[in-house]
């Protein structure tokens, strides 16, 4: 599932970085979330939302070509990776981690973030 975002409409409640640690780390550490929400300080209540777009940059930085488009989603492929890293300096939105066994690890597209922001925030792109 691609993601859009309504900012305006974001609390800075960070539901979307618990579930997504929940979903793909089986583990409450909302600083490793595959997203990131910025307070855009010294404004206050005014947020930043910054996600996987999906839009291959980090693919096509990979020497390796170990990140692959499964139906407009981009997948780290761990057979194929070095664990080399470019594709998390390449990443426009920052938003690419190193996982517990030392590979990239990015946003799947597994919608947990859209389906529980409590606020709309976060939501399924239109296609």
């Amino acid at each position: 599932m691609k993601l859009a975002t309504q900012e305006e409409l974001c609390s800075g409640c960070s539901v979307c970085r618990v579930v997504c640690t929940l979903e793909n780390f089986k583990a409450v550490q909302p600083a490793r979330a595959l997203l990131k929400i910025r307070g855009e300080f010294p404004d206050p209540g005014v947020y930043k939302i910054q996600y996987c777009t999906q839009c291959g940059v980090c693919a096509g930085a990979c020497p390796e070509e170990a990140i692959v488009d499964h139906n407009g989603i981009y997948l780290v492929d761990k057979n194929r990776c070095t664990q080399c890293m470019i594709c998390l300096e390449s990443c426009p939105f920052e938003v690419m981690i190193t996982d517990d066994a030392g590979y990239p690890a990015k946003c799947t597209g597994c919608g947990k973030c859209a389906e529980l922001c409590p606020r709309e925030a976060i939501l399924e792109a239109e296609a």
